[in-house]
């Protein structure tokens, strides 16, 4: 059962094949016998789960199902998930259960699916190979000396291991698409707006958005039905109707226009990769697109200014994080004082206190204009740099990172060289533009992924193409070796 994509349970659900009862057993199992090895979930839920499949049981018998009703899935443990733990992947969250819902959660209980359980995650969101947590790194089911990426890599190692067909996850500046492509899966990052934060703990508040983790471009499409849409307790949020995406996920792609900027072709890249991703726009080309090289001049800036916006909005968020109202609190405190500085060293990891020191001095007086201003204003320009490509071409592709999964523990010391894993990705967090990556070869035994950016709420044609691509290939249905 545990090789079932999220399409194949749900018609099979329908069918009467089995219960969701009896699948969710199953997997439940699965990530018992397995999930030691990989450390992809923070809590699981087996008395909810089972709960939760025994009334998807009910009303299928009732005859009040929907396509989603019984499909098992996971959380990303950065969303609040009422009388669950919700840790964000921190000690200062250790003991946080939450008292709601956050919004994607409830959408996901109102269309009856089953959630299995919290994922891991870097600590608060904060990292690039899921090595931050509080609860110990994620291993890379293609290779368990290796990372998964982050730092949403609890939920693509989940998807990746065959323990859940899907899971939630969010993208600040590549934590969907990153991990998606180091562990071979299906992730998309939708438009900034796209998917309710309401109950998201915030990182960086202009740049998260929640998304998807699956094994194809279908299931990640029945997902996103279920997520996107305006949500009026989030005032990110955009008020746009929702198309169905899984409409249009067979739609003819003759004589679409695929920009290929030549700044993503450069020396970071490692060849290899390179010769992966041509190949794989190759395909497209195959299938009648047309293929055009363009520039996105200010690609480089992208890293100096999302480590500068990031960090201040993270300073701002987490400051609430005090001991006082809630998380992690220090026994017999001297004074207010040092119930604040131990709390707070305590609770808070090292990634996160050097993200917390960058964004606090940036906003500090005398140097706001010079630092988090003008990152502002650089961000304006990446930003016009894609809506200039997007006057020549429909899509734009290339590499989602510069090369495979890196061994863990080889980029810990080198905090600028981890973050230069993200080289690709930010920019469109940056601009809030959609994004996804989808399995498109491997180099050296590791996934390769390529990456799809759209325009501006063009989340169905993202999916299209993932879809068109996965039929022409098999990419997406090549497991880790040894995965039982």
């Amino acid at each position: 059962m545990h090789n079932k994509t999220i399409a194949q349970i749900a018609r099979e659900l329908a069918a009467g094949e089995y219960s969701s009862v009896e699948i969710t057993q199953a997997l439940l199992s699965r990530i018992e016998q397995l999930d030691p090895v990989y450390n992809s979930f923070i809590t699981v839920t087996p008395e909810q789960a089972l709960a939760q499949a025994k009334a998807a049981d009910e009303l299928r018998a009732a005859g009040q199902a929907g396509i989603w009703t019984g499909v098992p899935m996971a959380h990303k443990d950065i969303f609040c998930t009422n009388g669950v733990l919700t840790t964000c992947g921190s000690r200062m969250l250790g003991n946080f259960v939450a008292p709601y819902d956050a919004t994607v959660v409830s959408n996901f209980n109102a269309a009856g699916a089953v959630c299995l359980g919290k994922t891991n995650l870097d600590e608060f969101a904060m990292g690039s190979s899921n090595e931050s947590s509080f609860y110990g790194a994620v291993k890379n089911p293609w290779d368990l000396e290796r990372v998964p990426g982050g730092s949403s890599g609890g939920s693509a190692a989940a998807v990746a291991a065959r323990l859940v067909p899907g899971a939630t996850a969010t993208d600040t500046g590549g934590s969907i698409r990153q991990p998606a492509a180091l562990c071979g899966i299906t992730g998309i990052k939708p438009t900034y707006g796209r998917v309710s934060r309401w109950g998201m703990i915030a990182y960086a508040s202009s740049l998260d958005q929640g998304g998807v983790m699956t094994r194809t471009s279908e299931d990640a499409a029945m997902m996103l039905n279920v997520m996107a849409g305006f949500d009026p307790k989030d005032s990110t949020c955009v008020d746009r109707a929702v198309p169905d995406y899984t409409a249009t996920l067979n739609d003819s792609i003759e004589g679409l226009t695929i920009g290929l900027p030549k700044e993503y072709f450069s020396a970071d890249l490692d060849p290899a990769m390179a010769q992966q991703v041509r190949a794989a726009v190759a395909e497209f080309e195959k299938m009648g697109a047309k293929v055009k090289e363009i520039s996105l001049p200010n690609t480089h800036l992208a890293i100096p200014v999302y480590y500068v916006i990031a960090p201040s909005e993270c300073s701002a968020n987490l400051s609430r994080m005090d001991g006082v109202r809630f998380g992690h609190r220090v026994a017999d405190p001297k004074d207010i004082n040092d119930l604040y500085k131990r709390s707070r060293s305590e609770g808070f990891g090292a990634e996160v206190k050097r993200r917390i020191m960058v964004g606090t001095y940036a906003l500090s007086a005398g140097f706001y204009d010079a630092y988090y201003l003008k990152a502002q204003q650089v961000r304006r320009l990446i930003k016009n740099d894609f809506v200039e490509a997007f006057k020549e071409v429909d899509v734009i592709m290339g590499p989602v990172t510069p090369t495979p999964a890196f061994r863990a523990g080889e980029k810990t010391s080198d905090p600028v060289s981890m973050y230069l894993e993200d080289i690709f990705t930010i920019a469109l967090n940056l601009a809030g533009l959609p994004g996804m990556s989808i399995p498109c070869g491997t180099v050296n035994n590791l996934p390769v992924g390529l990456q799809l950016i759209g325009n501006y709420f063009e989340e169905g044609r993202l999916l299209n193409l993932g879809h068109k691509f996965q039929q022409a290939t098999d990419w997406h249905q090549q497991a880790p070796a040894g995965l039982v």
